[in-house]
């Protein structure tokens, strides 16, 4: 069975145009409420689910975002594979504003406000996560755009601030003396959970400013006004590397995310709580009777 399409927008990025039979679906997890309704339909000929991560009117802060309940509801609709869609600051002067990078790389700088794991209570797992994201997929949304002629960077590493703030000028040069080529404030999070739910992820993220450790000939240091303004332009393009990559996407899955959690559940099944078998049943039901 074809697995659809999951597509996370984030700022800037609040409905996905072109989508028919679109339908609002409200979803209950255990995990709590998820940022907004589902949006499903079908889109280039693929059964999609969209998401705001933001929620409306952008009224959700990275570090509120409920993440678990995000996931794991794109989990139950049947989604196998996510697109997120992520506004980011570059740290490298080739990495400039209006390119799009594919990253293949997560540094997590946050405080621990995001929940990135749908384990606990009484079940312990461990997946392997040295190459977070699906490298299939990844290519895929690079391909796309280079097909559209559109500034593409594949792989880089995203470091994940916690925010809300932008980074002071001595945190961004740390970052880049560490290598780090991209910053935002929310793809961790979705980039271990969907791996613990067996579903491919990569990310589009869109270079909006040079954070505030360049400021290029005619421009200013980063500020919401610029961001906003280069915001509009890359997720048109976003979202025409979206269309592009899903009538070119194929249905198998040849990659080792759809079956991540085998061999990484620890706890011995006899020691699982019933009460935790029963709310993580759509996720290890494979591997737990």
């Amino acid at each position: 069975m074809e697995g659809k399409i999951g597509i996370i927008g984030g700022s800037g990025f609040y409905h996905m145009d072109g989508i028919k039979k679109l339908k609002a679906v409200k979803v209950t997890t255990p995990f709590g409420k998820p940022s907004d309704d589902f949006m499903t339909g079908v889109l280039e000929g693929r059964q999609v689910v969209f998401l705001s991560r933001h929620g409306k009117g952008h009224s959700i802060m990275p570090s509120e975002i409920n993440y678990r309940a995000n996931i794991y509801g794109m989990k139950k609709l049947g989604v196998d594979r996510i697109i997120s869609i992520s506004a980011c600051g570059s740290l490298r002067k080739e990495m400039k504003p209006l390119d799009i990078v594919v990253p293949d790389q997560y540094v997590d700088r946050t405080n621990q406000a995001r929940r990135m794991t749908f384990f606990g209570e009484g079940i312990v797992a461990h997946v392997a996560f040295a190459d977070p994201v699906c490298p299939h997929l990844s290519k895929a949304l690079y391909e796309a755009g280079r097909s559209l002629d559109i500034p593409m960077h594949l792989g880089g590493t995203y470091i994940n601030m916690e925010g809300p703030q932008f980074s002071t000028k001595a945190e961004s040069e740390m970052y880049r003396s560490w290598g780090m080529d991209i910053i935002a404030m929310s793809n961790m999070a979705e980039a271990k959970l969907a791996r613990e739910a067996e579903i491919c992820f990569a990310t589009l993220a869109c270079v909006t400013d040079y954070d505030c450790w360049y400021i290029a000939e005619g421009t200013e240091s980063v500020s919401i006004e610029l961001i906003i303004q280069n915001l509009t332009k890359n997720i048109d393009n976003a979202k025409k590397i979206v269309r592009s990559s899903l009538r070119k996407l194929g249905d198998d899955r040849p990659c080792a995310c759809r079956a991540a959690l085998k061999d990484a559940i620890i706890t011995s099944p006899k020691f699982i709580p019933a009460k935790t078998k029963k709310k993580l049943k759509l996720l290890i039901g494979r591997y737990v009777k």
